[in-house]
């Protein structure tokens, strides 16, 4: 598995800073929250993922490469 350079960690960082808020559009996992499902940024670690605080209490992680989300102002 070929993880992402820091340059696009940083851009998915600058991209979804922590604070902000989004809403899933993509993902491809049965424990997956509904597309529409709004959540507020945590963090991004260290291959690029996403970590979101999903509105609904779930926990995984928008994975990058893999999965979608958009950003929203509220």
């Amino acid at each position: 598995m070929r993880f992402p350079s820091k340059e696009i960690v940083a851009k998915v960082l600058q991209e979804y800073p922590v604070g902000c808020r989004v809403e899933l559009t993509h993902m491809d996992d049965v424990q997956a929250p509904p597309i529409g499902t709004k959540g507020t940024v945590i963090g991004v670690d260290d291959t690029a993922s996403i970590m979101v605080a999903w509105d609904n209490g779930s926990g995984l992680n928008v994975v990058y490469g893999e999965d979608r989300c958009r950003r929203i102002e509220e």
